[in-house]
């Protein structure tokens, strides 16, 4: 996710902040700001030549790429890896604009569907 996200959230927390200094006992809603933030850092696909690794906010999974039999993608969603055991291992940040930059990142792993012919 983009850096920039975090502006959107400034601006939030100022649209928030008309809420609490109307009514102080709704000041706990502003944490909801600091988790969004949070999320933004947090949530990332990293992939190099030999592992991708999928970050939530409290967990990291990391697989070979050769444990990925392939990529699924629904609509308006991220990515999801279809794993050798039947599993589905959900890629943050990783939609079907974004797969030349995960064809670099994994050496060719991943094909370009953009690519010419």
């Amino acid at each position: 996710m983009s850096p920039m996200a975090h502006i959107a959230v400034g601006f939030f927390s100022l649209t928030l902040l008309i809420f609490v200094s109307t009514w102080p006992w709704s000041t706990p809603i502003l944490l909801i700001p600091v988790l969004l933030s949070a999320l933004i850092v947090r949530w990332r696909t990293i992939a190099d030549r030999d592992t991708v690794t999928a970050r939530s906010l409290l967990s990291s999974t990391t697989v070979k790429w050769e444990d990925i039999s392939g990529l699924k993608f629904e609509k308006s969603a991220w990515a999801r890896a279809q794993l050798r055991g039947g599993q589905e291992l959900r890629l943050p940040a990783v939609t079907f604009a974004t797969l030349p930059v995960l064809t670099a990142a994994s050496g060719g792993r991943v094909p370009n569907p953009y690519a010419e012919l």
